[in-house]
């Protein structure tokens, strides 16, 4: 049998275990999520999650998050939790939550008073018990994107009510303090130790920014907006750094995802690069593996990455890892997605499992040539694939050209 016929039978397989777990993980939706989908009212203990749309900004749907059982309920709204559990094990959590919707105008000029409680979920510490009245049927399609977490059933709201809200003091202080900048309160947090969803919720419910400026955020912006402002802060700093003097190689597998991440001497430098197989969450065509990549130097980049929200939390994590080592180097992400990524998680994944690869032991390296060799070990596309879509690959291998030129 030929190359191209091996691959011909692998993407086939790959298109029905998609198709079978997909129609698998629908399946499963709907019979959960049955005995609620005619309730008009739901009575809970939020985790403090709230949701902001984007569509028909700056007239946006916002509301609280709520699943139909009280008691501790924390898990379903932190992501850094999550790391060790299936794609599965997610979905059967979070397609408990229920969104509650009302429009409002982003600046609060309308249902101040509902504001003002989705506020105090996303100011609380503890799981709130939220009593939720619809006006209408739910809707019965859930949520699914790459940015943000899968959640259940959705319905516009006619009321809803919050008790023993208990506001994290952290987070309520830079709520009373109308004179500092969203970036400068954002920055601050996360130096305190808040949780990056915490920060981003807390973020999207409008409590930072200078006076009259506060609005709600759409919970996608949101997350990439925290994300972005937290690494950019932490490359200045990185700048300042001596620079590594090896090559540091971290592998990880989770969620059928394949990550290496690639440090080496240089200033700063970054680059993330995604490879989705036929028929993963992002990559519909059945015939081809689809990569897309997006980069910075050291003055950082202009306008928004190609890859989108990945972009950044992957980011963040390595800024995180070179702060933390108290070293400036050149980084470069390979991520390759398989099959067994049926539906696209939430941008959380990245984040996280970027933190989690970073965090394991690395292989050092003698030469930037063993980076070839560990891509051949450890993923299914080619050197040569990856280097076509690289920039960082290509500057090293021009110089490395050069230097036996030379």
């Amino acid at each position: 049998m030929s190359d191209q016929d091996n691959l011909r039978v692998k993407r086939s397989t790959t298109v029905y275990k998609n198709m079978r777990d997909s129609r698998l993980i629908s399946q499963y939706y709907r019979i959960n999520t049955a005995y609620i989908s005619n309730k008009k009212e739901i009575y809970g203990a939020s985790p403090t999650d709230i949701f902001i749309g984007r569509y028909g900004y700056p007239k946006v749907f916002a509301g609280p998050m709520v699943p139909p059982r009280l008691g501790d309920t924390s898990i379903l709204a932190s992501p850094e939790s999550w790391r060790s559990m299936s794609i599965s094990d997610i979905f059967n959590m979070r397609f408990s939550l229920v969104r509650g919707m009302f429009i409002t105008d982003v600046r609060g000029k309308e249902n101040g008073r509902e504001i003002e409680k989705v506020r105090e979920l996303a100011m609380s510490t503890n799981s709130v018990y939220s009593e939720v009245n619809f006006s209408k049927s739910l809707y019965t399609t859930p949520e699914l994107g790459e940015s943000v977490e899968p959640f259940g059933l959705s319905g516009k709201i006619s009321s809803f009510d919050i008790t023993n809200t208990k506001a994290d003091n952290r987070i309520e202080d830079k709520y009373l303090d109308t004179d500092a900048t969203a970036k400068d309160s954002v920055i601050e947090l996360y130096d305190k130790g808040v949780a990056v969803s915490k920060i981003t919720r807390a973020f999207s419910a409008g409590l930072f920014g200078t006076g009259a400026n506060r609005k709600l955020v759409p919970t996608r912006w949101s997350i990439t907006a925290v994300d972005d402002t937290i690494s950019k802060q932490k490359v200045e700093e990185i700048k300042g750094y001596e620079e590594i003097d090896h090559i540091e190689v971290y592998y990880n597998v989770s969620l059928d995802n394949r990550w290496m991440i690639v440090v080496m001497p240089g200033q700063w430098g970054y680059e993330s690069i995604e490879a989705w197989y036929p028929n993963t969450a992002w990559n519909e065509n059945p015939n081809e593996v689809s990569i897309f990549s997006s980069s910075e130097g050291y003055n950082g980049r202009k306008g928004y990455a190609e890859i989108g929200g990945c972009y950044y939390a992957a980011r963040l994590a390595v800024a995180e890892k070179l702060h933390r080592i108290r070293k400036q180097a050149k980084v470069l992400i390979l991520r390759e997605v398989h099959d067994g990524y049926v539906l696209p998680v939430g941008v959380w994944n990245v984040r996280e499992h970027v933190r989690e690869t970073l965090d394991g032991r690395p292989i050092i390296l003698d030469n930037e040539a063993k980076i070839v060799d560990m891509i051949s070990e450890r993923f299914d596309i080619t050197p040569k694939e990856w280097l076509r879509n690289s920039t960082i690959l290509k500057s090293i291998f021009l110089q490395m050209q050069l230097s036996k030129f030379f």
